[in-house]
């Protein structure tokens, strides 16, 4: 009689083991897949800043927006030592002063695209 016991508790506790070993691949199956699509995320981000980058060196090539941005910027501060022009810069800069934000906003964005400069966002939204 216990032989007629024994055999059915052993497929039993077989088929338990079976499953709980199934299930256990299955989890890892699927931390693997997570794994995967998360460094496969990762990666597209990665590519899509270095495409980015790349887009914005090839159009420095022809373009003299740079160049355009570097003399507005210095041409106040060659004004400055120019005989006579420092008030004028100075309301110059106090009149740029009075601009809304949202302008100020806008310029900068403006002259760090066209240097190829990135990471603006992260200014917005903060006082």
């Amino acid at each position: 009689m216990i032989q007629a016991l024994l055999g059915p508790v052993a497929n039993l506790a077989g088929s338990w083991l079976q499953n709980k070993a199934e299930r256990q691949a299955a989890d890892a199956k699927l931390k693997l897949t997570e794994a995967e699509a998360k460094a496969k995320i990762m990666l597209s981000e990665k590519t899509s800043v270095a495409d980015w980058e790349r887009i914005m060196a090839q159009g420095t090539q022809s373009s003299i927006k740079d160049e355009v941005v570097t003399f507005a910027v210095l041409v106040p501060v060659i004004l400055c030592f120019v005989p006579g022009m420092e008030d004028t810069v100075k309301n110059g800069f106090d009149r740029l002063a009075e601009l809304p934000e949202w302008y100020t906003w806008l310029v900068f964005t403006v002259c760090t695209a066209a240097v190829g400069i990135r990471g603006g966002k992260q200014f917005f939204g903060k006082k």
